[in-house]
């Protein structure tokens, strides 16, 4: 655990954490029991990517479904005997078999299913009765917020027990266009107060809380602090947890984010329909100059993916990078992979990210002394 600071534990439904920090879930194979054990383990809440989680299944080209039902098992049951901590998995709507990696998740009495990536309407549908997994969507606005809300007391007779807000600094598939990408008015700190303001309405009618998280471009402890300080009760962060020993991914594509410089963080178009932010490598500049073509797709996993007019496999080339092959694939990473400088131990980085949170909270206390006239 880290030591003592002013960062409050964030409250789930019946859990907390002792550190309001969520590792958001990376796939694909970024995170995985490894890393979600690890900083579980520091109090904070580690999360399973559940997108391609069975590409090590040796069945994975020819049975994609149950490849990815079988491992995503194994990988949560692997992190439940790494650590007594809290635990995540993160789903993807837009995942093709979206509706059994959740079926799964609640028979293996996962913590909390974080999903995004189109809304999750549905999503208290397959809960299974006398679980006590908390759902918390993933939404890039507060209209997106009050639709969930909405939706589920109607149909469900049930609210999220928390809401991540997920910026445009993100790394990975962005819920904007390029144009809001880059305005202002999108930008976490616009979108953070207007969520609150949407979700704090649901649950004051209904009684209980619905903590929002910051998400997207969150680096330091001081930004831990100013999120909070705009009305979040805690912050979710994956580029940080990258740059970590315990980070599935191959040693190579931790060592590209500590390599890039600003100008190697670019916007690229996917074939899943998403703008996504990425590092610049040769594949992505092969994949600009027209040197890719399109292809058979072999694994039908993003019912979003235009796969006919794609120049690419976008699971393919994430497959290829999460075990270093960066000649077949590239590396998601958020706006501010180009600040990371060297890699941790997941208990340095929340310690680090604690004492700069401490900090700032300290200096935010100190008043300029007024001179006498």
């Amino acid at each position: 655990m880290p030591h003592a600071s002013r960062l409050k534990p964030l409250t789930i439904g019946d859990v907390t954490a002792a550190v309001p920090i969520i590792q958001g879930g990376m796939g694909v194979g970024i995170s995985l029991a490894g890393l979600a054990s690890a900083v579980a383990n520091e109090g904070a809440i580690g999360v399973i990517a559940a997108a391609g989680i069975g590409m090590n299944e040796p069945d994975f080209f020819s049975n994609f479904l149950e490849a990815n039902i079988r491992a995503l098992r194994r990988e949560i049951r692997k992190a439940r005997s790494l650590t007594k901590g809290i635990l995540g998995l993160n789903v993807m709507m837009a995942n093709s078999n979206h509706d059994d990696l959740f079926r799964t998740a609640f028979e293996e009495g996962i913590d909390i299913i974080f999903s995004g990536a189109g809304l999750p309407l549905n999503l208290p549908e397959y809960r299974t009765p006398g679980s006590r997994t908390k759902l918390a969507p993933i939404v890039s606005s507060a209209r997106a917020a009050g639709l969930i809300c909405k939706r589920w007391l109607r149909k469900y007779d049930c609210l999220p027990d928390a809401v991540v807000v997920e910026g445009p600094k993100a790394g990975g598939h962005l819920g904007f266009s390029e144009e809001q990408i880059f305005d202002p008015a999108y930008a976490l700190e616009a979108l953070i107060p207007a969520v609150v303001r949407e979700v704090d309405a649901y649950a004051a009618a209904y009684g209980r809380p619905i903590p929002v998280i910051a998400a997207g471009g969150i680096y330091t402890g001081r930004d831990i602090r100013t999120f909070t300080g705009l009305g979040a009760a805690g912050v979710q962060m994956g580029t940080r947890f990258v740059a970590t020993y315990e980070c599935d991914a191959d040693a190579s594509f931790k060592q590209m984010y500590v390599d890039t410089g600003p100008e190697g963080i670019v916007i690229i178009k996917s074939p899943v329909g998403m703008p996504g932010r990425a590092i610049r490598n040769q594949y992505l500049d092969d994949v600009g100059a027209g040197m890719k073509k399109p292809y058979k797709c072999p694994y039908h996993c993003i019912s979003t993916c235009d796969y006919t007019n794609s120049p690419y496999c976008i699971a393919h080339a994430l497959i290829s990078a999460k075990k270093g092959r960066f000649q077949s694939g590239f590396a998601f990473a958020g706006a501010n992979a180009y600040r990371v400088t060297e890699i941790v131990s997941v208990k340095k980085l929340i310690a680090e990210l604690a004492a700069d949170y401490e900090m700032a909270a300290v200096s935010a206390t100190v008043r300029p002394a007024i001179n006498p006239i």
